[in-house]
């Protein structure tokens, strides 16, 4: 059983920074490929940013390219999103994604390609 829970959303205003946290009670954290993703107009669910299982390779959306960093602690099970430069068009509810366990050391940005999601947090930007 794979649970992940979200936490770190809130309301902040434009140019603020928010810290997005995700802590997952999974097997085989450290051999997981992580991803944040959050709907968009016409798709269910759009993808932010991935970290590989090792955290040596991350990937970015161009929209938040430079503003977002995506981190991992694998002695923590926890994955984190930093988010910086907010803006109103960020606003949404955030949901942690993990993939299966593999052996490769790769990042995944379609959402097909994870296996198992958080709740979500909202993520309030104010102009």
């Amino acid at each position: 059983q794979v649970q992940l829970v979200e936490s770190g959303g809130g309301l902040v205003q434009a140019g603020g920074s928010l810290r997005l946290s995700c802590a997952a009670s999974a097997n085989a954290f450290s051999s997981r490929a992580m991803g944040w993703f959050r709907p968009a107009p016409g798709k269910e669910r759009e993808f932010v940013a991935s970290i590989s299982r090792s955290g040596g390779t991350t990937y970015y959306a161009d929209s938040v390219k430079g503003r977002f960093t995506i981190s991992r602690n694998n002695a923590k099970n926890t994955v984190y999103l930093q988010m910086n430069s907010l803006k109103p068009e960020d606003t949404a509810v955030y949901y942690c994604a993990a993939r299966a366990p593999s052996y490769g050391d790769t990042v995944y940005y379609t959402s097909g390609s994870y296996n198992h999601w958080g709740q979500g947090t909202q993520v309030t930007v104010s102009s």
